[in-house]
């Protein structure tokens, strides 16, 4: 049974006891499923991951830790009646501040948003146990149940800590002198620092739209025509969404996380996992060429994939917890040095068409950030659909102002070809 310290970048995205920081995934269907079907389901994914089988704990030591619990309570099913077709929105909003503190209950919740003949299903769980694959993960094995009760699912055994990710020749002790020295020179930057009183003390919100097939199409098959990737263009016009809109305030630059699982294979796809590194991607100064941009940026985006040792970066992580609650204190003050957090989590790698009801679509997982900067593009492709959800905070970024950006983005995305 699970009991582990979270790891560093888990205890970012826990924040602390008070403030909730959640992912929620969602998608539509057509169709009609028993109630009764649903609660095997959840049995049967809360038996297969260990993460839903524990709590956190943040009193029995001095750095929070992942419990199991032998006498966990099911995974609750919450039913909302479905009036409109944007009442998932709204409950994707609620779902953002819902703390998972109860020490008996899991760390994920299931709301059905339940019409006669369309529903939404959303997963609402804290993001410290949670990615964008995550998500996919459980809805697939979700929809899967609901239409086969009898689907097989293999559980698996939680690691015990970043060493089970490291190579046999892994070399501690040169390693350790090195965190030793990023951990002096973290506390010596963060001494320094000048502490600043801003907040992000506006209203979270999301603006979610859909392109057309068409639409879709045209840009995937362009880019392939041009050499580049749908990511790189979707940073270079946001990015330069921004610079129009925003003027001198635009930073020119994005946040990219990028999924572990590439890196570290003993993480599979269907184990809940929460790290994902990072790189920072940035437009060429004094450029305005969308498409000359993208090409930048995509050789930039490889080069420092190719660098990157994720493995490495976890174990690293593990020597900072002494600075974590000050790292989280910049996370809350800071303005960053970026435009938006862009998350790109391609084509969701879940069936259609199953034998009792029909997935209509996925859309794009929300989050509301407690950081002041808390601009997140989030990016998903179903159907031959690209989904999207922007989020920030009326303080930091106006609704109206994000807007703005948006439809900018939209035009540069779909004219720049």
């Amino acid at each position: 049974m699970i009991r582990r310290p979270l790891m560093m970048v888990e205890r970012i995205m826990y924040v602390d006891p008070e403030t909730p920081l959640n992912c929620v995934y969602t998608a539509k269907i057509k169709g009609e499923i028993p109630e009764e079907n649903f609660k095997t389901a959840l049995a049967q994914i809360q038996q297969k991951h260990p993460l839903l089988r524990a709590t956190i704990d943040h009193k029995s030591e001095r750095y929070p830790l992942f419990v199991g619990q032998k006498d966990i309570e099911p995974i609750p099913l919450r039913i909302v009646e479905r009036k409109t077709d944007e009442d998932w929105f709204k409950e994707s909003e609620n779902g953002w501040f819902q703390l998972f503190e109860h020490p008996k209950k899991p760390l994920a919740e299931l709301v059905w948003v339940k019409g006669q003949d369309a529903s939404e299903i959303l997963w609402i769980m804290p993001h410290c146990i949670s990615d964008g694959t995550t998500g996919v993960t459980l809805m697939r094995e979700l929809l899967s149940l609901l239409d086969n009760p009898h689907a097989p699912l293999i559980p698996y055994v939680a690691f015990e800590s970043v060493n089970d990710f490291l190579p046999s020749d892994f070399n501690t002790g040169i390693k350790k002198y090195k965190a030793s020295l990023y951990l002096l020179f973290a506390k010596i930057f963060f001494s320094i620092q000048r502490k600043s009183k801003k907040r992000n003390l506006g209203k979270n919100y999301a603006i979610h739209w859909k392109m057309t097939p068409e639409d879709t199409k045209l840009i995937t098959e362009k880019c392939k025509a041009n050499g580049i990737s749908v990511h790189a263009l979707l940073c270079s016009s946001v990015m330069q969404a921004f610079r129009d809109i925003q003027g001198d305030r635009a930073k020119g630059k994005v946040i990219s996380p990028v999924d572990v699982r590439h890196f570290i294979p003993e993480i599979k796809e269907d184990h809940l996992f929460a790290f994902a590194p990072t790189v920072e991607l940035s437009v060429k100064k004094g450029s305005k060429d969308v498409m000359s941009n993208a090409k930048h940026i995509k050789k930039d985006l490889i080069e420092k994939i190719n660098k990157m040792e994720a493995r490495e970066l976890l174990w690293m992580g593990e020597h900072m917890h002494p600075i974590v609650e000050r790292m989280i204190s910049m996370l809350k003050s800071s303005e960053g040095g970026h435009d938006v957090t862009l998350s790109n989590m391609g084509k969701v790698n879940i069936p259609n068409d199953y034998k009792n009801f029909k997935l209509e679509t996925v859309i794009s997982p929300t989050v509301a950030f407690p950081w002041l900067n808390s601009n997140t593009l989030v990016t998903s492709t179903y159907n031959n659909e690209m989904d999207f959800t922007f989020m920030s905070n009326e303080n930091f970024l106006p609704k109206e102002e994000a807007h703005l950006i948006k439809d900018k983005a939209i035009e540069l995305l779909t004219t720049s070809l």
